[in-house]
């Protein structure tokens, strides 16, 4: 029997490339690869339009369409993209902000606001350091992936067309931006725009060490209607994935980067999180996952809590457990 055909929209990442190039097969399964950049054209197209049989997609917005009974999705345990988020919240130099806590009572610059990466934000500003979302105004550039209702007490204006969030931090009429990017002015070495945390590493991996919390920025879904056809399609699709993943961890192992010091980089962050630093899989990423659902709960932007399991295709609930 002829292999499934099977599009999925990704953006090219290392991890995976080998599942894109052939090099790993997913059982039964006739890959094409549609690599878009950046990702929120992905999620896009996807919601609007089902355009790909599989695709990556915002944690945040998916768990959005679902609390609005948009079913059309189902989500398997691999995640593209994860990333630390405490590095990625700039402060303008005279602003007042010396800490965390004194972000209370100022102008915040996002890209929108059910993006995954403030999710997370929001949810250690809160836990961590009691500042919560309705503690500061937020000036969005943009209008939202998926339709939300402002939370109450939640203060959010919109940039004008002609401005940037650079222009505007630079310029002073921004405290902060927090967002998934450095602003220009940093990337040029002005004084007057600085990291919230400046030696944010140890930050992050006492945040690691404390919550366990990895945040994940986006997982993979498939069109229901094809799982409902073939529920095995989940399961085969996720080792697929998982295949490209490990094959890319050796060529880390081996030295295999252009990036200096990538050696020391995977030493130190398997010191923090143990061998698997970019794991797969529900019950390895619990604590991840049930912040993420708490968050999105507390925020308003679902209307209940979702139990992790809700989100996932229940015969991928097991995948790749540790031990």
């Amino acid at each position: 029997m002829a292999d499934q055909k099977m599009t999925i929209g990704c953006r090219d990442y290392d991890h995976t490339r080998a599942l894109a190039d052939g090099r790993v097969k997913a059982e039964g399964l006739k890959i094409e690869f549609v690599n878009i950049s950046p990702p929120s054209q992905i999620f896009l197209r996807m919601l609007h339009d089902e355009e790909f049989d599989a695709s990556e997609m915002s944690l945040s917005n998916y768990m959005i369409a679902l609390g609005k009974d948009d079913r059309r999705f189902i989500a398997i345990p691999v995640f593209p993209s994860r990333v630390f988020r405490h590095s990625y919240i700039w402060i303008n130099a005279r602003s007042g902000i010396d800490k965390p806590e004194d972000l209370k009572g100022k102008r915040i610059g996002i890209a929108d606001y059910s993006m995954t990466a403030l999710l997370f934000m929001r949810g250690f500003l809160q836990h961590q350091y009691g500042v919560a979302p309705q503690d500061v105004h937020w000036f969005r550039r943009r209008s939202e992936h998926v339709a939300i209702d402002i939370p109450p007490g939640v203060r959010i204006d919109n940039i004008g067309k002609d401005e940037t969030l650079d222009g505007l931090i630079e310029d002073g009429k921004l405290d902060a931006l927090a967002v998934t990017s450095p602003p220009r002015s940093f990337l040029q070495g002005s004084p007057l725009v600085r990291r919230l945390f400046p030696d944010c590493r140890p930050v992050e991996a006492a945040y690691y060490r404390e919550t366990k919390i990895f945040p994940i920025m986006h997982m993979v879904v498939l069109r229901r209607a094809l799982y409902e056809k073939d529920p095995d399609l989940a399961v085969r699709l996720a080792q697929g994935f998982q295949a490209a993943k490990e094959l890319a961890f050796e060529a880390y192992e081996e030295g295999l980067s252009s990036l200096p010091w990538v050696n020391l980089d995977l030493e130190y962050a398997r010191q923090v999180m143990g061998h698997d630093v970019y794991p797969y899989g529900v019950k390895n990423n619990l604590p991840t996952l049930e912040a993420a659902a708490l968050y999105s709960n507390e925020q308003g932007l679902t209307g209940r809590k979702f139990t992790v399991g809700e989100l996932f295709a229940p015969e991928t609930l097991d995948l790749f457990a540790a031990g």
